[in-house]
């Protein structure tokens, strides 16, 4: 993945999916710096590409987020 969270360093992500029901897939992205990782359920209709861009973009935000939290004084 080309998306960073901390500057200067690319982002490797690992994904996981499975079948969750009918029509569903369970996506669990991730990072394996810093052990971070988020799940999210999809509709099957959207293909492997964008499940795994939504799940990315979700582990970016938590990662983000709990960086945020460790520069509060």
């Amino acid at each position: 993945m080309a998306k960073t969270f901390d500057p200067g360093r690319q982002m490797e992500v690992l994904f996981e999916m499975r079948r969750a029901g009918k029509n569903g897939v369970r996506v669990a992205a991730m990072d394996p710096v810093t052990h971070t990782e988020v799940t999210m359920i999809g509709d099957i209709r959207y293909g492997d590409e964008m499940l795994k861009r939504m799940a990315a973009r979700k582990l970016l935000y938590v990662l983000n987020k709990k960086r945020a939290e460790k520069s509060k004084p």
